[in-house]
């Protein structure tokens, strides 16, 4: 089955001004795109920094970060600092529904695009920026890249708890969380303005974002006054809680049910386990999980990866392959769904691209077209705001503007 036609999918018609760089604005206007929406990403002559920072490309502008995280969007290449363009942008803007931007607020208001200036001219439009942290504390204002934020909300700080060092996520993790909360709350506010007509100022801020998510799920015992216990989930924090060791490999494995622990037990030979009134029950395992997790980590060296995963399949116990960096793309289920494929690139050659993995009535939407060079479509964007070709030379010329090769 074919995925939805452009007209057809949910936010045709909407257009969407990218004032985003890296990630984390990137990860959200991607899903945007997914979805339907004119993404115009907006770059100065020096391009997005994740064109160089994510890695080589053969044109040396296209990383491969670069290309997964801004397909499906066109490329505006103006120089915000002056007058021209800005003006031009909010020319723009009017003829727009959302504005994205990961800027500092105080750089946004100095360009004249902070949500006070804005939607006092443009009532309904969305504007929505993606923050470090958020107003009222003593944060606020202060750069912030993923590593940053995993420390000061505590992702890195379990590592220490389970492992005795803190470690980040070996993935722009909160990058991509804060991003995709970013998306559904700009689709809410979209779905207000339906009823009310009024746009919508959001700010997700990335340290309280991801903060949130620790708390939820570590606060535990302390989430009670008084407090019933230390904070932390003692099982995902358990050192054991990792892959577990076969003969030749590794397998991710986890058994939470009664049910599905009785069949691992059963499929590793230890069904006089079943009775163990340590393992009986969620909440006996709960105050036993060093045993338990023992015992998951010793069934499994006997026997080769393929073997336990034949075994765990016929028993409905929810094991698959622990793959690495090399093996996943070449996972067989992924190829099956064809989550990768291949495009031309105007200036990259072949190109291999991530599709969306959200199905709408069933099937993904296209990929889009790869990620454009620098300021790729700044002359027909101007060309439909109206300008003439006289108008965009002159922008160009005077350095407002620029298009692709000329930056």
């Amino acid at each position: 089955m074919s995925g939805p036609s452009p007209a057809a999918r949910p936010l045709a018609g909407i257009r969407v001004i990218d004032l985003t760089s890296v990630v984390v604005g990137p990860a959200c206007t991607l899903r945007l795109a997914d979805f339907g929406a004119e993404v115009i990403k907006i770059e100065p002559s020096g391009g997005d920094m994740l064109r160089c920072l994510g890695g080589p490309s053969p044109g040396g502008r296209h990383a491969g970060s670069y290309l997964h995280l801004n397909r499906g969007k066109r490329a505006l290449g103006l120089d915000l600092k002056a007058p021209a363009a800005r003006a031009l942008l909010e020319r723009l803007i009017g003829a727009s529904d959302v504005l994205v931007a990961n800027m500092r607020p105080e750089a946004l208001a100095r360009l004249g695009l902070d949500a006070a200036s804005l939607r006092e001219r443009f009532p309904r439009l969305v504007h929505c920026t993606i923050t470090g942290f958020g107003p009222g504390g003593p944060y606020r204002g202060r750069p912030a890249y993923d590593s940053v934020v995993q420390g000061v909300s505590g992702i890195a700080g379990l590592s220490d708890r389970r492992d005795g060092r803190p470690l980040y996520v070996p993935l722009l993790l909160a990058d991509h969380v804060t991003g995709e909360i970013a998306a559904a709350a700009i689709l809410a506010a979209l779905v207000g303005r339906e009823r009310t007509g009024d746009g919508a100022t959001l700010e997700v801020p990335m340290h309280e974002t991801m903060a949130a998510f620790v708390l939820q799920e570590h606060l535990g015992p302390r989430s009670f006054d008084p407090p019933l216990g230390p904070a932390g989930d003692a099982r995902v924090l358990n050192p054991e809680n990792r892959p577990l060791a076969t003969a030749d490999g590794w397998i991710s494995l986890t058994a939470n049910s009664d049910a599905q622990v009785h069949a691992f037990l059963r499929a590793v030979g230890r069904p006089e386990l079943i009775d163990d009134p340590r393992l009986a029950t969620v909440a006996d395992r709960f105050r036993n999980v060093d045993l338990w997790f023992r015992i998951r980590a010793e069934a499994l060296a006997a026997r080769t990866t393929a073997e336990w995963l034949a075994v765990f399949a016929a028993a409905d116990v929810p094991a698959m392959p622990c793959h690495s960096l090399e093996s996943l793309e070449h996972d067989p289920h992924l190829a099956a769904v064809g989550l990768i494929g291949t495009d031309a690139h105007p200036t990259e050659g072949r190109v291999r691209t991530i599709r969306p993995t959200i199905l709408h009535d069933g099937a993904p939407a296209p990929a889009g077209r790869p990620a454009p060079p620098p300021g790729f479509d700044t002359r027909t964007i101007l060309r439909e705001l109206g300008l003439t070709e006289a108008e965009t030379d002159a922008l160009i010329a005077a350095g407002a503007a620029f298009e692709a090769g000329a930056g």
